[in-house]
């Protein structure tokens, strides 16, 4: 007779807290290694994609839609917290802002321009495959 499985905890604010934890440690790594390499490394997001999984796991989420969608949010988290701290600390270590200061200064519009002219194609293909690899192993 082999022993039933424990069932699956609901998520609770550990979980939550958990998840919070990932995404933004994992966008704290990704910003200092872009910035220490000086490419933005947009192979990061598969990497953020298996952090994330293995959160959603240890956090005890049920398997289904919730935790899949959780996961693409959170790698899409890490993604857009990720090149806005690139972008930012670039631009402000050339103002001789800080980089919480430039972040908070810095406008959707020229964000978004700084960050199309940084990633290349090759970039936003790694990072389609993070959300991909976020939905699939988070199911």
């Amino acid at each position: 007779m082999t022993p039933a499985a424990p069932p699956a905890r609901r998520a609770t604010w550990f979980s939550w807290l958990l998840l919070l934890l990932g995404a933004f440690g994992f966008a704290a790594v990704w910003v200092l290694a872009s910035l220490y390499s000086g490419r933005q490394l947009g192979w990061m997001a598969v990497l953020g994609a298996l952090d994330i999984a293995w959160m959603l796991r240890l956090g005890g989420w049920r398997p289904g839609s919730p935790r899949m969608f959780a996961g693409l949010a959170a790698v899409a988290a890490i993604v857009i917290v990720s090149n806005w701290f690139i972008t930012a600390t670039q631009l402000g270590s050339m103002l001789g802002l800080g980089p919480w200061d430039s972040a908070m200064r810095l406008g959707w519009h020229h964000a978004w321009i700084l960050i199309q002219l940084a990633n290349h194609t090759m970039d936003a293909v790694w990072i389609g495959v993070g959300l991909l690899v976020a939905a699939w192993l988070s199911r």
